[in-house]
């Protein structure tokens, strides 16, 4: 059943509101393939930036979902995948593993 990835209920409320994807899609201007992904909170697949939390505000007021709340789950998730990538750099000191790479410009 496609619910049970979704995150926080998304879909249901969705559902259980009468509102379509489609629907969304065509009101807000985004793809259903980034709606699907913020219901099922796959934030990877979004555009990035500033679009994130735009496409995801607008989806949250085509529910009829409180925004601060879907976007405090954005936030955390998002924190919590830079800390594991973080912890899977060496010393987590960045790719270089704490050296700088040479400047490129002369001078």
């Amino acid at each position: 059943m496609k619910d049970e990835r979704s995150v926080l209920g998304l879909a249901t409320i969705r559902r259980n509101r009468g509102i379509s994807l489609e629907q969304i899609a065509e009101s807000t201007k985004i793809s259903i393939r980034s709606l699907d992904a913020i219901e099922r909170g796959e934030f990877r697949k979004l555009p990035g930036g500033i679009y994130n939390t735009s496409y995801i505000r607008q989806y949250a007021r085509a529910i009829d979902y409180d925004e601060a709340a879907l976007l405090a789950y954005y936030h955390r998730e998002i924190a919590g995948t830079e800390n594991d990538a973080a912890r899977l750099r060496p010393n987590g000191k960045g790719l270089f593993g704490g050296f700088r790479p040479a400047s490129t410009s002369v001078g």
